[in-house]
């Protein structure tokens, strides 16, 4: 195991994480439209008994998250879905990612439910890897339609 790793804490994520999750989100992410008062305020609505976010810091910096929350349809069984992993990328390749991930399964588990999902975006080939690495598999291509109004 690396000391990156072994000096990483994770956590459940406060509003104070609200900054660092932001700037984890524009920049490794890309959303660039992301404020940090924005994440406050979506912060501040978590339901904790059906969602969590959980954090990795190392050295007193945040470095990496991931958000996830329980998914209920009327047509499949409960499962969790996660809206967001990502790692600062001066710390990727350490097992930051992977701990964040276990992380959900243990959160998944405790929720007495046994499948996790998500999406991702089909230019993020390296995350379609990593995941892949972990035990996820591809179940589908679908497209994602959106409307503003």
């Amino acid at each position: 195991m690396n000391n990156i790793l072994q000096e990483t804490i994770f956590r459940i994520a406060s509003k104070e994480d609200a900054k660092s999750i932001n700037d984890i989100s524009k920049n490794e992410l890309g959303y660039s439209d992301c404020t940090e008062s924005l994440v406050l305020q979506k912060f501040q609505k978590i339901d904790f008994e059906n969602e969590v976010v959980f954090v990795a810091e190392y050295k007193k910096k945040v470095i990496g998250f991931i958000h996830a929350q329980i998914y209920d349809v009327l047509y499949y069984e409960s499962m969790v879905n996660i809206f967001g992993l990502a790692v600062d990328s001066k710390f990727t390749k350490n097992g930051i990612g992977k701990s964040l991930m276990a992380k959900v399964e243990e959160w998944t588990k405790s929720k007495n439910i046994k499948l996790i999902r998500l999406n991702s975006g089909g230019t993020r080939t390296q995350a379609h890897n990593f995941y892949r690495n972990i035990g996820f598999s591809d179940e589908k291509t679908q497209l994602r339609f959106m409307k503003s109004l």
